[in-house]
């Protein structure tokens, strides 16, 4: 779901201010999971206490990522964002004092590659490619945090939680202009599409299935986001298939497998819970 919204969100954002979008976006998938879920509304401090600094990491991601992608193409902006495969354990181990093992630092230089070959602009990174890096970055933060936070009881109202800060935020980016609401029955359709699907749907899974696993064991599992991403560009957005962009795609895909798959019994491959 989440590798066909790079495609959708990319010519929704050529005529829809990003903060703006994303507020709308966000609001309605608060209100669907909340009628999916009526029982996520039973807020509680603890669900505040973890879920506002959740949703504050998500939505800088979000408006860096959708920012990013008004200068640079859909299946690049997929590959860049899955560099958060990479920063998860790098994060991981800083924060919980974790010795990494030999291949994610292959895992690394690896992506490192990976990007340059998709992203280098002579001796630079273009402005949309280091916005989305900076996603990549914030989303390392998110997955670190709903592994750390999530447990099976909380799941639905922390995602609620979550979606409503979002939602609040971009609202509050978008007020110097004014809102803009989307225009017409497309772009109606494209962001209830991604609000249902691709934001309420998709983000309670994630956040229900990370009570039940380490972060970096979800890292991998969403490793084929920007595979999809690419196959969503070229197959129904016309972008070009490089040589560049498949040589940097495949490091970068690479490396989130090297640094994800390997650590399976080492303390890489576990996440410190901070219930106490």
């Amino acid at each position: 779901m989440w590798g066909s919204t790079f495609v959708v969100v990319k010519d929704l954002v050529q005529d829809l201010p990003v903060a703006d979008f994303l507020a709308v976006r966000f609001a309605l998938a608060a209100a669907v999971l909340a009628i999916l879920r009526p029982k996520s509304l039973r807020l509680t401090r603890q669900h505040l206490r973890w879920g506002v600094p959740l949703g504050v990491v998500l939505a800088l991601g979000y408006l860096l990522q959708t920012q990013g992608l008004r200068t640079t193409s859909a299946g690049t902006a997929g590959f860049i964002t899955g560099l958060f495969v990479v920063f998860t354990p790098l994060l991981s181990s800083a924060l919980f004092k974790q010795r990494l093992p030999r291949g994610t630092w292959w895992g690394v230089a690896l992506a490192t590659a990976g990007l340059a070959a998709l992203s280098l602009q002579g001796w630079s990174l273009g402005i949309g490619e280091l916005l989305t890096l900076g996603c990549a970055f914030a989303y390392a933060v998110h997955i670190i945090g709903l592994g750390a936070w999530s447990t099976p009881s909380n799941a639905a109202s922390l995602a609620l939680v979550q979606l409503i800060v979002v939602s609040v935020l971009c609202g509050i980016a978008s007020l110097p202009g004014g809102l803009t609401l989307p225009a017409g029955r497309d772009q109606w359709g494209a962001v209830i599409f991604l609000a249902v699907f691709a934001t309420a749907t998709a983000f309670l899974a994630q956040t229900w299935a990370q009570a039940h696993m380490s972060a970096t064991r979800a890292a991998v599992v969403i490793t084929f986001e920007p595979v999809f991403a690419a196959i969503f560009a070229f197959g129904f957005a016309g972008e070009q298939l490089t040589i560049r962009t498949v040589i940097g795609g495949a490091l970068i895909v690479a490396a989130m497998y090297l640094v994800e798959l390997g650590p399976r019994h080492s303390a890489d491959g576990r996440i410190q819970r901070l219930e106490a």
